[in-house]
């Protein structure tokens, strides 16, 4: 199972178009749910106001395209996480760090670089050996200095070694850098961390992640993430969260975090092979939010940026590519 590497050049690029203009809603009400009291309370997380959405909505806009404009909003408005790339994540962190601190916001990160990444499939990279990761893991903690931030760690990577697709002769070490990773992580004052561990599609039984989430380092980490860039339901997402956590307790009552940024349909029926990657008919799921209504749940999070395709598969572009049809039609079957 893959999952997406980000754009990170694009990224950049939309990084000096500043806040989103002209894609906003004449309606106040909607602006409200924007910006008003309920939704600080429920998702203190930063928005991007340069996102791949953002843009998109607000050209879509300029020319013409109001009702496609205001379907991007849907996903423009909302905190995703920023998926740092390249040799020196600093830039893009500090850069978001220093707007979330400036609307009081917190932000959202995803640590996206371990070696041997994806198992050489669509998301293939990362850093080229322990010793490159350990030093972008550094650069990437001293990026968020006192900011309040949460960062999801490498998806994929423990189930990833769990399902047999990262050779045993590199899970040794992969273990020891989530651990390291963690630690490091864990000095800034204001972060919290949590592992991923896959969805409830791909490892079926909690019981197998136990061991290597206990090798990776879990004890350190304020918990793990679940059914990242996925489309696992919430409620089968967050019954298998239960299992894991209890099944972890020797190493603390570890909470964890959803990505719902897609799994508002649920998954594609199907070959689960290939039902990750860019099905047709899937939906946004439900915004961010604190508000989880479970104790052991502290977010629902969009995790993955919608509209960032999988892969070149069912016409998609290549992966971490922005794909405007598949963002308007997540938007457009969104619930509500």
């Amino acid at each position: 199972m893959s999952r997406l590497i980000r754009t990170f050049a694009a990224l950049a690029l939309l990084g000096g178009l500043g806040p989103l203009a002209g894609c906003s809603s004449d309606s106040e009400a909607e602006e409200t749910a924007v910006r008003g009291p309920a939704r600080e309370a429920a998702a203190p997380f930063w928005v991007d106001p340069a996102s791949p959405a953002a843009w998109q909505a607000d050209d879509f806009q300029r020319h013409g395209r109001e009702a496609d404009a205001r379907l991007l909003q849907r996903i423009a408005r909302q905190p995703t996480a920023i998926w740092p790339g390249g040799d020196d994540p600093g830039p893009m962190m500090r850069a978001a760090t220093e707007g979330a601190r400036k609307e009081g916001r917190t932000a959202l990160f995803v640590a996206y670089n371990i070696p041997h990444r994806d198992c050489g499939q669509h998301s293939a990279g990362g850093a080229p050996d322990g010793a490159a990761y350990r030093q972008w893991i550094e650069r990437f903690a001293s990026a968020l200095g006192d900011a309040r931030a949460w960062v999801v760690l490498e998806p994929d990577a423990v189930a990833h070694a769990v399902d047999g697709c990262t050779p045993m002769e590199y899970q040794a070490e992969r273990y020891a850098l989530l651990s390291q990773a963690i630690e490091r992580l864990k000095r800034q004052p204001h972060t919290r961390v949590y592992l991923d561990a896959g969805n409830p599609a791909w490892i079926s039984d909690p019981a197998r992640l136990v061991e290597p989430l206990g090798h990776a380092g879990i004890a350190g980490a304020d918990g793990f993430a679940l059914n990242v860039s996925n489309f696992q339901t919430t409620d089968t997402a967050k019954a298998y969260g239960h299992k894991l956590s209890a099944a972890l307790q020797g190493m603390g009552t570890k909470h964890f975090v959803i990505d719902t940024s897609r799994n508002g349909n649920g998954p594609l029926a199907g070959d689960h092979s290939t039902a990750w990657c860019n099905p047709p008919g899937r939906a946004l799921g439900t915004p961010p939010t604190l508000r989880t209504g479970d104790p052991l749940v502290d977010a629902y999070l969009w995790i993955k940026r919608p509209g960032e395709s999988d892969g070149q598969c069912r016409g998609g572009p290549a992966a971490g590519t922005w794909w405007p049809q598949y963002a308007l039609g997540l938007a457009r079957d969104a619930h509500g």
